[in-house]
């Protein structure tokens, strides 16, 4: 079991999560067993918009989904009504497991859903979900390495967040 099986358990445990959890809570994250997350900034951030709004966020990546789909690596949020329309894509057969990235199915699904790709950036532009280590994203020389990223950001910014960072 390995990566190309992670949009099936992604699937899965969505589908777990809305058949027992729903009425529990209202976002829903999946994140890496690498990424760390700061809780009491996701709050805060999360205090500005109403779960029951067809919106998920995360680092925002740009090619293959037209409005962008959030980055695996960097963890991302789902509103209690995406989750809704997301299981019900896989119901009604809107949305299906046609590839193994599992951020890019993400993406796709909420879009065929219509499911907004929220902007998680703070007041001065910066990133609050970040996609590599802290390292990567504040040492230029390493940042730099990483061509493939810069070509992905949906806002081509350079600037990660410090005091809001979410993860």
């Amino acid at each position: 079991e390995g990566r190309d099986q992670l949009y099936w358990k992604t699937i899965k445990a969505f589908q777990y999560v809305y058949e027992h959890h729903l009425d529990e809570v209202d976002w829903f994250m999946k994140a890496d067993d690498d990424t760390f997350v700061l809780l009491e900034n996701l709050r805060y951030f999360l205090s500005n918009y109403s779960s029951e709004q067809p919106i998920y966020f995360g680092h925002r990546f740009s090619p293959f989904v037209k409005q962008g789909y959030m980055s695996g690596g960097a963890g991302y949020v789902l509103s209690k009504e995406a989750l809704r329309r997301f299981v019900e894509g896989f119901r009604t057969g809107q949305c299906t497991h046609f590839t193994s990235t599992e951020d890019v199915g993400m993406g796709t699904c909420m879009e065929a859903m219509k499911v907004e790709a929220g902007d998680t950036r703070d007041k001065y532009k910066r990133e609050s979900f970040q996609a590599f280590s802290p390292e990567t994203h504040l040492i230029r020389k390493l940042y730099k390495r990483e061509l493939w990223y810069t070509s992905y950001d949906y806002y081509h910014t350079e600037s990660v967040s410090s005091n809001t960072a979410c993860t």
